[in-house]
């Protein structure tokens, strides 16, 4: 696959200032997301602390996953598209993350992930019959990978044991879902079984919400 500078500029940003956070607590503080801070009128957090991670570990699986997906996107709808998607998603999850968390002003959070789900969907939805070796080395199915992505992330809504903001992975999801279909709406007719598949996981996480188990 060949990676472009939109890409490589991603990885890059989500490295230098993360790495940074994981040295400077001082900074990673006052750009993660924190629901009170944002509330007072700093919604630059909404952006940046999607540059933040909580640790290697999940920095690096952020970025394990956008670095497969990224291009998927960028070769099939254009590197405008892809930034869309990237961004868009990002917000998605910023916002779904101030609905779900509306009463917690003490809610914090980081990470790629919503921005990174979006781009997962997105490519998912485009080509479902994808494989992706886990660990480099387990081939599984990109749309099982989806999945299980999502089921893990409401796993972590419910444990809140980490600093992981899961709540934005479904936001991300929903960005990218809705605007790949949005640019490729002959989607819903060619892989309308996979359109359906991949909501599961989204309408899931509404209806455990509405019934109070989140």
């Amino acid at each position: 696959m060949d990676y472009n500078i939109f890409i490589i500029g991603i990885i890059a940003l989500n490295v230098l200032i993360s790495f940074k956070g994981f040295n400077d607590e001082m900074f990673f503080r006052k750009f993660e997301f924190h629901l009170g801070s944002i509330r007072a009128g700093e919604q630059i957090r909404m952006i940046s602390s999607a540059f933040l991670h909580a640790d290697l570990p999940h920095l690096v699986f952020n970025m394990f996953t956008l670095y497969f997906f990224a291009p998927v996107v960028c070769q099939s709808l254009g590197d405008f598209s892809f930034l869309v998607i990237y961004f868009g998603s990002l917000i998605c999850g910023s916002l779904l993350t101030m609905v779900f968390h509306k009463n917690d002003y003490g809610y914090r959070a980081v990470g790629a992930s919503g921005a990174v789900t979006g781009v997962l969907y997105s490519s998912i939805l485009m080509y479902p019959d994808m494989t992706i070796g886990i660990f480099g080395i387990i081939p599984v199915p990109a749309y099982i990978f989806g999945i299980v992505y999502l089921l893990y992330s409401i796993y972590g809504m419910k444990a809140k044991n980490d600093n992981i903001g899961h709540t934005a992975h479904f936001g991300g999801a929903i960005g990218g879902y809705i605007i790949t279909l949005m640019k490729e709406p002959i989607l819903l007719q060619e892989n309308t079984f996979m359109v359906i598949l991949l909501a599961i996981p989204i309408l899931l996480l509404f209806g455990l919400a509405k019934a109070g188990k989140l």
